[in-house]
């Protein structure tokens, strides 16, 4: 039983790897692949599902801190060879991440136990995958017609803030945190590759604030007998996260958000019409 359960826990860490930073929503496929067929709740047993889940997102969210860690090291300042940027200059900046994550913080504070109670089944994650495929298809449509901003350090606090907005919507499981704010990016004159690294360097804060609150809360869950499952989910999510951050970043700018739409409207008529 130990070794079924080792093994679907590395399946899960693979679910939310892949899936946590592409456009198709990591929680959505968590919530299907968990009502569909792995059933964490069961087989996890004395080890809460939360708590794992938990635990394998900051497997992706580390995976994040690796491509990006020449970036995070400027935005904290930590790097003593940092190039000086003349006054004036265009450049990301660690405000330009505040004002991006302060709207769907607060309403995710405000919201937490509303969402949790309401929102996290297969039935809503269907319905944010549709909806957000939408956004997705329009972003890319206006991307064709309108000039875009090629690098994210020529973001401004306006897109920043705007950007924000948008990553409202994916307080809605299923809606996808990079779907939203891929396609707010492109919306608001970001290039895709650059919509994407906003977002991926965005998403590691209000990642790893969540994650951190949630684990404090379940900290007497730790024991030695629940330690393989979770490094096992840990290092599974942190590996394949790592091979899908690279592989979408070197494709966005190419493939659009067109063939992630597709397969998210795929998807969910697979699941509403076999499963439901």
């Amino acid at each position: 039983m130990e070794i079924i359960e080792m093994i679907k826990a590395i399946i899960l860490g693979m679910v939310e790897g892949l899936t946590e930073f592409a456009p198709v929503s990591s929680t959505g496929h968590m919530i299907i692949v968990d009502d569909m067929w792995l059933k964490t709740q069961e087989f996890l047993g004395k080890y809460p599902a939360n708590t794992f889940k938990v635990v394998i997102q900051l497997g992706s969210i580390l995976a994040v801190v690796v491509v990006f860690k020449d970036r995070f090291i400027d935005l904290l300042g930590l790097n003593r060879k940092n190039k000086i940027v003349p006054v004036g200059a265009k450049h990301l900046r660690l405000t330009h991440i505040i004002v991006g994550l302060i709207p769907a913080g607060v309403l995710g504070v405000l919201f937490e136990d509303t969402i949790d109670d309401h929102l996290f089944t297969t039935e809503t994650v269907l319905i944010g995958l549709v909806i957000g495929a939408v956004l997705m298809i329009i972003a890319d449509r206006y991307s064709k017609s309108h000039p875009n901003t090629q690098t994210v350090d020529q973001i401004t606090y306006k897109q920043a803030l705007t950007v924000g907005l948008i990553q409202c919507l994916s307080l809605w499981p299923g809606f996808s945190r990079s779907g939203a704010t891929i396609s707010g990016g492109v919306l608001v004159g970001l290039s895709h590759r650059a919509a994407a690294d906003f977002t991926f360097i965005m998403a590691v804060p209000i990642m790893a604030g969540a994650s951190g609150i949630s684990l404090l809360k379940n900290i007497e869950y730790f024991s030695m007998d629940a330690l393989p499952i979770f490094i096992a989910g840990f290092i599974s999510a942190f590996v394949f996260a790592l091979i899908s951050i690279r592989f979408f970043l070197r494709l966005i700018d190419k493939i659009k958000l067109l063939p992630f739409a597709i397969y998210r409207i795929i998807l969910a008529a697979v699941i509403y019409f076999v499963f439901l």
